[in-house]
C-alpha cells in the first residue's frame, strides 16, 4: 500500500473510531438518565430535608455542604468558595390567629429577615391604610397606628385567578371585572404615591410611629399562592396573609368590626455570616485551562422549599455532572459546575465568581445555565455572540430528536442583561447561554411563592434537560475549535426603546448585604 493510500485509510479509521466513541458516550448518557436517574433522591434530600436556601441562613450553608459531600461520593472534586458575607437570619415558626370578632387560624407567614415577636405574642387590632389625599394627611394619620397592626396592601376585588373569570364569566362580565381590577390597582398605587414614600419607607414610617406590626398580601394571582420576599421593618414583624385571609381581616376593619389578631413569629438574628458558591470540577486532560461550565443558582426565597426556583436547575446540573463523571471521566477540556449564592438579591455569587476568576472567564468555551422552572428546555438564544449559531447548532445535532426538535433557537440573539446567572458571564464577554424552559405556570404558581415545593417538579421534563445539558457539555468539550466571543454587530432592536440592543455593563457583586 502506498503512503497516500495508507494515510487515507488511517484517516478513515480514525474518523470511524471517533464517531463510534462519540455515539457510545451519548448512548450511555441517554441510557443512564432513563434507567438509573438519581433526580428524585437528590430532590428529596435537597428540598425535603435541607429545605429552602435563603442567603445567610444556616440552611444555605447546609445545602453547600450537602452538595460538596454528594460530589465527593461520586468521585468529583468540589469545594465551597467564599464570595462574601450577608446578614445571618434563621426562620422560625409563624402562628397567626384572628381572635375577635371570631376565632380563626389564619394562613400566613413572616417575611424573610422579619424581626421576631421575641417569644411574646402580639395581640393587637388590625387597621387599614386609609385613602391618602397628600403627604400632610398621611402624617396627620400616622400617630393613630401606635399599638396597631397595619394592613398596607391592596385588597383584591376577587381571589379568583383571571383565567378563572375568563373561562366562566360572560364576555361583558369579564370585561367589567378587568376594568374594576385595573381601576382598583391604579387608585391604590396613587394613594400610596401621595404619602410621598416608597414601599420600603412607608413600612419604616409606620414602624417608627409605634405600630405593633405590618400585614401585607403579595398575591401571585393564582389559587392559594403568594410571593414571599423580605421584610422592610427592623423592629416589628412583617407578615404576609393569604389573599383570602387578608380580605377577611380587611373587610372586618373597613366595616368597623375591630378585628383583633394574635401573632407569634419566631426567628433568629445570626450576625454577619460568610456566604459561598459551591464549585465542582472534572479536570480536562488535553486542554485543562479551557473550561465548559454548568450553572444554576443554589439559593432561594424561603416561603416554600425553592423547588422550581431553582432546585430543579440545581439537581439537573448535579445529575449531569454525575453522569459525565461516570461515562466521560477524562474530558478534553475542564468541566466545572457553579452553584451560585444570592442570585435572588442580584446575581451576587456569580458576579463575584466572574470578578475573582478571570482565568476561567477568559478561557470559557461555553456555560449552560438553567433557572426558570421544571419544564423541558424549549429556547436557546445566541446571547448576542456572532458565532453562537455555528457552535450551538453543531452541538445540538447530537441531541436526540425528541428533545432537540422542541427547542427553538435564536441567533445571534440579544445579550442577557439580568434575570439569571448566565448574564454575569455575558456582561464580561463570555459565552453564557440560558437553557430556557416551558412554563408550567411558573410565574404564577411557583416562582418565589409559598407553593414552590417538591410536588411541583416534573421529573420526566428534568430528565430530558439532563440529557440535553450533558450532551452539550460533552460536545463543547470535544469540539476541536475554541469558541469565539466576538460580539454581533447587528443586535436585534429592543422592542421597548425601538433602538438596537446594547451590550450589558458588567455590574459589581454586593459582597456584604442585608445589613
Amino acid at each position: 500500500m502506498n503512503k497516500k493510500l495508507l494515510f487515507t485509510a488511517l484517516l478513515l479509521f480514525s474518523s470511524s473510531f471517533v464517531f463510534a466513541q462519540e455515539n457510545k458516550i451519548i448512548d450511555n448518557i441517554v441510557k443512564e438518565v432513563n434507567e438509573n436517574s438519581q433526580l428524585e433522591k437528590l430532590a428529596h434530600e435537597l428540598l425535603d430535608v435541607v429545605g429552602p436556601r435563603l442567603v445567610g441562613s444556616p440552611q444555605m450553608k447546609q445545602a453547600n455542604d450537602w452538595a460538596v459531600k454528594k460530589y465527593s461520593d461520586w468521585g468529583i472534586s468540589a469545594k465551597n468558595e467564599k464570595w462574601g458575607e450577608w446578614r445571618g437570619w434563621e426562620r422560625g415558626v409563624s402562628h397567626i390567629d384572628l381572635v375577635s370578632p371570631r376565632l380563626r387560624t389564619l394562613e400566613g407567614t413572616q417575611l424573610a429577615w422579619s424581626p421576631s415577636t421575641n417569644g411574646k405574642p402580639v395581640n393587637a387590632e388590625a387597621i387599614i391604610l386609609p385613602a391618602i389625599t397628600d403627604s400632610l394627611s398621611f402624617q396627620k394619620w400616622l400617630p393613630s397606628v401606635k399599638g396597631k397592626l397595619v394592613l398596607i396592601s391592596l385588597n383584591q376585588i376577587s381571589g379568583r385567578p383571571e383565567k378563572n373569570w375568563e373561562e366562566f364569566a360572560t364576555k361583558d362580565l369579564f370585561e367589567k371585572y378587568k376594568k374594576e381590577k385595573a381601576d382598583a390597582v391604579k387608585a391604590f398605587a396613587s394613594g400610596v404615591a401621595k404619602t410621598g414614600l416608597s414601599a420600603k419607607n412607608l413600612a419604616l414610617a409606620i414602624e417608627n410611629a409605634g405600630a405593633a406590626g405590618i400585614v401585607i398580601n403579595n398575591w401571585s394571582q393564582g389559587f392559594g399562592v403568594d410571593k414571599v420576599f423580605g421584610a422592610n421593618t427592623t423592629k416589628i414583624p412583617t407578615i404576609d396573609l393569604s389573599v383570602e385571609d387578608y380580605g377577611l381581616v380587611y373587610r372586618l376593619a373597613v366595616n368597623g368590626d375591630k378585628p383583633m389578631l394574635k401573632i407569634e413569629t419566631e426567628s433568629k438574628e445570626l450576625g454577619v455570616v460568610p456566604t459561598f458558591n459551591t464549585i465542582a470540577e472534572i479536570k480536562g486532560k488535553q486542554k485543562p485551562k479551557e473550561y465548559v461550565m454548568l450553572s444554576a443558582h443554589f439559593d432561594s426565597w424561603d416561603g416554600a422549599s425553592g423547588a422550581t426556583d431553582n432546585g430543579s436547575g440545581t439537581i439537573m446540573m448535579m445529575e449531569a455532572m454525575r453522569i459525565l463523571k461516570k461515562f466521560y471521566p477524562n474530558p478534553k477540556r475542564t468541566i466545572l459546575v457553579g452553584h451560585w449564592g444570592s442570585e435572588e438579591q442580584g446575581l451576587n455569587g456569580s458576579r463575584a465568581f466572574v470578578e475573582d476568576h478571570p482565568e476561567i472567564v477568559n478561557n470559557l468555551q461555553a456555560l449552560f445555565n438553567q433557572d426558570n422552572g421544571t419544564g423541558r428546555v424549549v429556547n436557546i438564544g445566541g446571547q448576542g455572540f456572532a458565532k453562537s449559531k455555528d457552535y450551538i447548532t453543531r452541538w445540538l445535532a447530537k441531541v436526540p430528536d425528541t428533545i432537540k426538535n422542541q427547542i427553538k433557537t435564536n441567533f445571534p440573539g440579544t445579550p442577557g442583561a439580568g434575570g439569571s446567572d448566565f448574564a454575569s458571564f455575558v456582561a464580561a464577554g463570555a459565552l453564557g447561554y440560558s437553557l430556557s424552559s416551558t412554563s408550567w405556570d411558573y410565574g404564577t404558581y411557583t416562582w418565589h411563592t409559598n407553593r414552590d415545593s417538591y410536588d411541583k417538579l416534573v421529573f420526566d421534563e428534568i430528565r430530558s434537560n439532563v440529557i440535553l445539558a450533558a450532551i452539550l457539555v460533552y460536545m463543547a468539550c470535544e469540539d476541536p475549535e475554541k469558541t469565539s466571543n466576538e460580539k454581533a454587530t447587528d443586535l436585534p432592536v429592543n422592542e421597548r426603546t425601538g433602538k438596537p440592543a446594547t451590550w450589558p455593563v458588567q455590574t459589581k457583586s454586593n459582597r456584604k448585604g442585608g445589613l
